[in-house]
Order: structure tokens, then sequence, then C-alpha cells
């Protein structure tokens, strides 16, 4: 592969970066909390040792176990498109590189619980008085964040580069006031 083949990849320390820190962060919950027993950092913070065998907001988490396949195959599917579509960008596509990687990192993370574990472990939790956001993680939060730069880059930055197009040639073509 060349030098510029390679380019998109080189936001792939940021996957490794998110993988890790999911990972060690998961071992530490797992380790140091008790499960499902909140443990109060923060008046609108717990952390609290949860593990989800559903997807986000515990959705068909109380289904038999095939669910675990299918989010785990989803999962090998989005990152196989996300490594394709990282593939494809330009060196200029910085944002949408790191958003790209953001996404695959948080992937890979909750993937890896999956597989090992049947489910995703989450343990950070937000509330107010006594309505609880779902529990979350590292991966999630990568992948949250992932998203909306991805929206960003969709509303705001992409128009702005379709503008910077290569001008059109249209010497060619014949201008002469018989013609038009």
């Amino acid at each position: 592969m060349s030098q510029r083949s390679l380019a998109p990849f080189k936001w792939l320390w940021i996957t490794a970066a998110v993988v890790l820190i999911d990972y060690l962060t998961k071992q530490w919950a797992s380790h140091s909390l008790v499960y499902a027993e909140p443990q109060q950092v923060l008046p609108i913070f717990d952390l609290t040792l949860l593990h989800n065998t559903g997807a986000a907001f515990s959705f068909l988490a109380n289904q038999s176990g095939w669910q675990r396949w299918f989010f785990a195959i989803i999962a090998i599917a989005v990152s196989g498109m996300l490594l394709h579509w990282l593939s494809t960008l330009k060196p200029n596509q910085r944002w949408l590189g790191i958003a790209l990687t953001l996404i695959l990192g948080g992937a890979i993370g909750n993937l890896y619980d999956r597989l090992v574990y049947g489910y995703v472990i989450d343990f950070l939790h937000f509330h107010w008085q006594q309505h609880y956001f779902p529990a979350f993680n590292i991966a999630d939060t990568a992948i949250s964040v992932g998203a909306m730069m991805l929206i960003i880059d969709a509303i705001w930055l992409e128009p702005k580069t379709s503008q910077h197009k290569e001008p059109v040639d249209n010497s060619s073509q014949d201008h002469s006031p018989d013609k038009q």
C-alpha cells in the first residue's frame, strides 16, 4: 500500500485509545463496585455497576439471549463499514476521521464485552432526583461524541468542503451568441 492509501488509517490510534480506556475503566468498575449499588460521586452522578444484555437504553435486554449475537453481528458489520469509510477519506477530512474512529472504538469496546461476557458493562449513571438516565460507559460516550461529530460534519462542515471543489473547465464549450 502506498503512503497515501494508508493516510486515512492514521486516526486508528484514537480507536485503540478508546478501546483501551473503555476496557480499563470497565475492569476497574467490575472489581471496585458492588453490582447495582450506586456510589454517589455528585448529587446528579453515581457510579453504578450494571450489566446490559440489550442495546442502547437496554433495548431487547429481557430477551432469551439471541440479542447477544444479533448485536455482535451488527457491531462487526458497522465496524467493517466504518473501516471502509475511513479508507475513502481525503487527507483534509480530519474531523470526519476522528468521528469515525471514535465510533469504531466504542463499537469494538462494547463488542468485546458482548463476546466475552454476554453483556455490556455499564457504570456511569446520571440522574435528576429520582429520575435516572440509563447507565453507560466510555465506549457509549465515544459512540455518542463521534455521532454528534458526524452530524456536525454533515450539517456544517461538509457543505463548506463541497463549495471548495475544483472549478469546472468550461473552456471547451462554444459560447458564441448564435449557438445560445
